[in-house]
């Protein structure tokens, strides 16, 4: 009679440390991809590029983010959030006070911050993808999408203001998202602050008094 062999499943083998080194490099590709982007230009970095920078071979380039568009999008999310931990923009710690605030006002200097902390660490790199996106059309794609959810980011801080009162815009909503649309822009950030030389609290503060004035119905003139 033969031998009957126990069969165990097998258990897929994680390395804690092979883990570690694995997303070490690929904070380096991001980290020398989003300088060259900035430096070079889209259209003037390869792979190959951002390879060398990296210190690591163009093959570990491409296994990680399979191509230049997928790399860009990665460097544009890290920008956004800060990190490379897959958290929205929204459930992010610095965003909550927007979410907490209870004031018209008070939510539009929170957004104000928020808007201020994004553009810091985006401005450069959102500039890169605007000029990239009139000549490459996998870069047009990403630029349009940026668009789209700086949109929607205005929708739902405009849907918070309206929900303490009246919108200056009265009932036209979507003016209303048009307008801190245009004030969430990080290309504002760029020229005010790295153009012409404010500080980060002056920017803020007149950041948050433009969505304010823009907005909120004024004040009654005292008698």
């Amino acid at each position: 009679m033969d031998g009957v062999k126990d069969e165990k499943p097998t258990r897929r083998y994680r390395s804690a440390v092979r883990e570690e080194s694995a997303r070490r490099t690929r904070r380096a590709v991001v980290g020398a991809a989003a300088e060259l982007f900035v430096t070079r230009g889209y259209a003037g970095t390869s792979l190959a590029d951002v390879a060398v920078a990296a210190g690591v071979a163009r093959p570990t380039v491409f296994a990680a983010f399979g191509s230049k568009p997928a790399l860009l999008r990665q460097v544009l999310d890290e920008a956004l959030a800060g990190d490379d931990e897959p958290v929205p923009v929204a459930q992010r710690p610095w965003f909550r006070p927007v979410f907490e605030a209870d004031t018209q006002a008070s939510v539009l200097d929170a957004y104000a911050g928020v808007c201020t902390l994004i553009s810091s660490r985006a401005a450069r790199i959102f500039e890169t993808v605007r000029r990239a996106a009139d000549n490459a059309p996998e870069v047009t794609e990403v630029w349009e999408t940026l668009l789209r959810n700086r949109r929607a980011g205005s929708r739902m801080v405009v849907e918070k203001v309206q929900a303490f009162g009246a919108l200056r815009q009265g009932s036209d909503v979507e003016r209303a998202v048009d307008v801190l649309w245009i004030f969430n822009d990080p290309a504002l950030y760029d020229s005010l602050v790295r153009h012409c030389g404010w500080t980060e609290d002056a920017f803020r503060a007149w950041l948050s008094e433009r969505m304010r004035d823009a907005l909120l119905v004024p004040d009654p003139p005292m008698n």
